[in-house]
């Protein structure tokens, strides 16, 4: 796979979540179905939290920042989905061109030990990406419907 392969995955994630999203207006930002789900907005941010957190904890010899209370505080305190939307483009930004930089003997170096994909090659947490961004993708065709709203179809334009 050629370096700039890497960022291709996390590209068309970004694409098929924004179609998804594509329903929802800044009113939606504050909807959860139940208290204490996130709401819309803390959806899409936590997606650009996490992507931005694969990126560091890939490529940090210290391996994944575990201080999980600080980054659902983070996500807890966003209140726009328009911000959110702005803070996942600018993580995809940045992935794609810490990826696209990468050589393929980089992106084979391995995850640093803990408990966090250790041992696996930097490449793995493009797919981990893809996946996560897709799994939150769900969630909000789910809210979307909850709102009476018809999500399009993530795949075509």
């Amino acid at each position: 796979m050629s370096p700039n392969a890497y960022a291709v995955p996390v590209k068309q994630a970004l694409q098929f979540f924004s179609r998804t999203c594509s329903v929802f207006n800044e009113d939606d930002s504050a909807y959860a179905p139940t208290p204490g789900q996130f709401t819309v907005a803390q959806h899409v941010a936590h997606v650009a939290q996490t992507i931005d957190w694969f990126l560091a904890g890939g490529f940090s010899p210290e391996g994944f920042d575990l201080d999980f209370a600080s980054h659902q505080a983070q996500v807890r305190a966003v209140d726009s989905l328009a911000e959110a939307m702005t803070w996942l483009a600018r993580s995809v930004d940045a992935a794609s061109a810490t990826l696209s930089a990468q050589s393929a003997q980089d992106m084979m170096a391995p995850i640093a030990e803990g408990p966090i994909m250790a041992g696996e090659p930097r490449a793995a947490i493009v797919a981990a990406i893809a996946e996560h961004t897709a799994h939150h993708r769900g969630s909000l065709a789910v809210y979307a419907r909850l709102l009476g709203y018809a999500p399009p179809m993530p795949y075509s334009a």
